[in-house]
This record gives structure tokens, C-alpha cells and sequence, in this order.
């Protein structure tokens, strides 16, 4: 029996349905009977290499979602190395000019005494904690503890003003800070209000009557018997 002449199978470039169009044509030949080998010409040859459009695998997914969370995890890492290194240069100059003015205060409120701030772990910036060394005039002790009660809110008061000048606000609240003060600490404490009080204003919650005459100006209330409470301002005249 001879064998069935080959069957040519054209298809046109310009097959919108792609590979689908090809395997569709040759469903069809194979349903009309037609038995034989089946010669592809250079047109379907030329159709079939421009069929770009193949629908990845299973692996293929999973290997992509996989390079683009390496991708991501890379440049989340980056991000948080410069913001690191932005932390570390930002608290090292903050904490550089607070220790240098913590040094310079402490010196005014205990006159020949010495403080200074201590670095923990110098290391290691972005863990490490602040240590404060105070020892007043006369006195041969470093740790908080074993002050005053009237020394440690002086010492607290020179580490405030200290951040207060290394950053400087247009106002300050301080709520009865002196309180614990007896004459000789709050006539420091006054002097350092007075130096502060020439770039800014201090708004001082106090019952200290002498921390009431350093003042500008009073805000009080008042209430009379069976009556009810109403503020109360006072301008003090300068120097008064």
C-alpha cells in the first residue's frame, strides 16, 4: 500500500489565536480523516517561533516570588543601615554638646564640684545608656544615691538646662522644681533662671515665694469664701 502524500499545513502570520490556532488546525486535519505526515512550512515555521507568550510553571512561580522577596529583604536592610547610621551621628553630636553643657552648669550650681555624663557603651551607640556623675564641692561621693535630696534636684536641674541649651525652645514649663530646694540651692537655682530667662521665656509652677518675686509676671487663682474661683495677673515691675 503507498504511502499517503504529505499534507502541507500553512498558517497565516497574522493568527491572532497563536499556538492555539495551530494545535486547533491540526485537530481539525486529524478529524477530516487526513492521515500522513504533516509538513510545516517556513510561514508556519516563522508563526511558531514568534509564539512568545508561554504560561510559567509552578516552579518558575515560586522561584520569581521568591527573588523578589530576596530583592526586598536586600533594600529593607539598606534602609535600615542608614537609618542607623543617621541615629548614631544625630545622638552622638546631640549627646556631645549636652555633656559639654551639663559639665559647664553643674560647675555653676556647685561651685568646685564636677559632673560629667558617662556613655555606658560607647561601642555601641544605638544600645547604650547614660550614666551621671555628680560629685559636689567638698564632697568625695560620684553616685545619686548617695546625695541629697535638694543635690539631686539641682543635679537634675543642670542635665535639664543642659538639653534646654543644646536645643534651644522658644519656652519652657517647669512644674514646682524647686520645691525641694532650701535658700542656699534656690538662690542657684534663681541664678540659672535668670541666665536662661535672656533667650526664653520660663513658665514656673512654683509656691517659693523668693521663685515668685523673680518673676515677670503672676498668674494666680483665687477664691473668696462662698464665692467662686477666678484668676488673678500681676505684672511685677523690672527689678522689683
Amino acid at each position: 500500500m503507498a504511502a499517503s502524500p504529505p499534507v502541507v499545513l500553512t498558517i497565516s502570520a497574522h493568527d491572532p489565536l497563536g499556538g492555539a490556532g495551530i494545535a486547533a488546525d491540526l485537530a481539525t486535519f486529524a478529524a477530516l480523516g487526513v492521515h500522513g505526515t504533516v509538513a510545516v512550512t517556513a510561514v508556519t515555521a516563522q508563526r511558531l517561533g514568534s509564539v512568545d507568550r508561554v504560561e510559567p510553571t509552578a516552579p518558575d512561580l515560586l522561584e520569581a516570588q521568591l527573588d523578589d522577596v530576596r530583592n526586598t529583604r536586600r533594600e529593607l536592610m539598606r534602609v535600615i543601615s542608614a537609618i542607623d547610621q543617621e541615629i548614631q551621628q544625630v545622638f552622638a553630636a546631640a549627646f556631645a554638646d549636652v555633656s559639654e553643657n551639663f559639665t559647664t552648669l553643674f560647675g555653676m550650681l556647685f561651685p568646685g564640684g564636677g559632673g560629667r555624663l558617662i556613655l555606658t557603651a560607647p561601642d555601641d551607640l544605638l544600645n547604650t545608656g547614660i550614666e551621671v556623675e555628680a560629685k559636689p564641692g567638698g564632697k568625695n561621693v560620684k553616685k545619686l544615691s548617695l546625695l541629697s535630696g535638694g543635690e539631686r534636684t539641682l543635679t537634675a536641674m543642670a542635665f535639664l538646662f543642659a538639653v534646654f541649651r543644646s536645643r534651644p525652645s522658644p519656652f519652657y514649663v517647669m512644674d514646682e522644681v524647686e520645691a525641694a530646694l532650701d535658700d542656699v540651692n534656690l538662690h542657684r537655682f534663681l541664678g540659672l533662671v535668670k541666665e536662661f530667662r535672656q533667650d526664653a521665656q520660663l513658665i514656673i509652677v512654683s509656691h517659693q515665694k523668693r521663685t515668685m518675686e523673680a518673676g515677670d509676671c503672676l498668674l494666680g487663682v483665687s477664691m473668696q469664701p462662698g464665692g467662686s474661683s477666678k484668676v488673678v495677673s500681676e505684672r511685677l515691675e523690672a527689678g522689683s
